[in-house]
């Protein structure tokens, strides 16, 4: 009887191990992975953000040291670039050009939304003879290259005399020439029930109170999303400042950049890169703050139940 006892307990015991050991392995082979997963994650990270790394080490290094030395940790970091570009460049300050550029990019955003905003209500909202033809041609200015439309645009703004102006810059956000943003709008809009739409009208409402009091309240994770990306395509504009202005006091920061390289024979590396940190900063803040709007904006429905 003992003996018999003493056996199936042995079963059970030897059984109830099995799946314990199974499972330990299950547990050890998942840790396993996961850790190589985040070490393959952390060095994939590590390779984008040098750049951003160097930068902010040579920032802090002699031009010399920048140029000729390829070691990562500065031999006699100081902050004397930051103070040579917070001088500015031929008698400009450096605030001057950034407020060049921050009123370039809070008017792109401003005329970007707005513009954007009316447009894509009415592609979306109202029906009219040829709007899929219509929609259809904007869409397809998409696929149209900015660079075809250089010399047209230029010797039209020439022969209105705006060169050396911001209007080439702006006029086309004020107009909602950004498909892109119209396009992301519409797809938003057409996620909103028209139901809305049926009962503001039996209330009274114009197209104009049912933009301003329905639409624009429940866009709001499009605007934001298109405000960001306005933001940050206007404040790293190299091509279109340079094609259009010529008076180094209207510069923004991405011009401003290149008088460091051109403003005399030996080019001032050192405070070039400083700039370029500083010129950084804004956008860094502006994309961090508003980040979590970015996912909403682009994949969200227009209403949440």
């Amino acid at each position: 009887m003992s003996t018999a006892i003493s056996t199936t307990t042995a079963a059970t015991l030897t059984g109830d191990d099995r799946p314990v050991s199974h499972r330990a392995k299950r547990r050890k082979g998942a840790l396993g992975r996961s850790v190589l997963l985040h070490a393959i994650s952390i060095a994939i990270l590590l390779v984008a953000l040098y750049p951003v790394l160097w930068m902010l080490v040579s920032s802090l290094k002699p031009t010399n040291e920048i140029v000729g030395d390829a070691s990562l940790l500065p031999s006699n970091a100081g902050f004397d670039n930051y103070r040579t570009a917070m001088a500015g460049i031929g008698g400009i300050s450096a605030w001057s050009f950034a407020w060049n550029s921050l009123m370039l990019a809070v008017l792109s955003v401003i005329g970007t939304v707005l513009s954007s905003a009316v447009t894509a209500y009415a592609f979306a909202r109202i029906e009219f003879a040829g709007r899929k033809l219509w929609f259809a041609l904007m869409i397809g200015t998409l696929l149209l290259p900015f660079h075809v439309l250089i010399i047209p645009q230029y010797i039209v703004f020439q022969k209105l005399g705006l060169v050396d102006t911001y209007v080439p810059l702006l006029i086309g956000k004020f107009l909602a020439a950004e498909a892109f943003f119209v396009f992301l709008m519409v797809q938003f809009m057409r996620n909103v029930p028209r139901e809305l739409d049926e009962a503001a009208r039996i209330d009274g409402c114009g197209h104009v109170r049912t933009f301003a009091s329905i639409m624009l309240p429940l866009m709001r994770p499009a605007l934001i999303t298109a405000s960001i990306f306005a933001f940050i395509w206007s404040w790293n504009d190299f091509l279109g400042p340079l094609l259009y202005l010529n008076s180094p006091d209207k510069y923004p920061l991405p011009l401003a950049l290149r008088l460091f390289v051109d403003q005399t024979s030996v080019s001032d590396y050192g405070a070039m890169i400083a700039m370029s940190v500083l010129a950084l900063m804004p956008v860094m803040l502006f994309f961090l703050v508003f980040q979590r709007f970015l996912v909403d904006g682009v994949a969200t429905q227009g209403l949440k139940g």
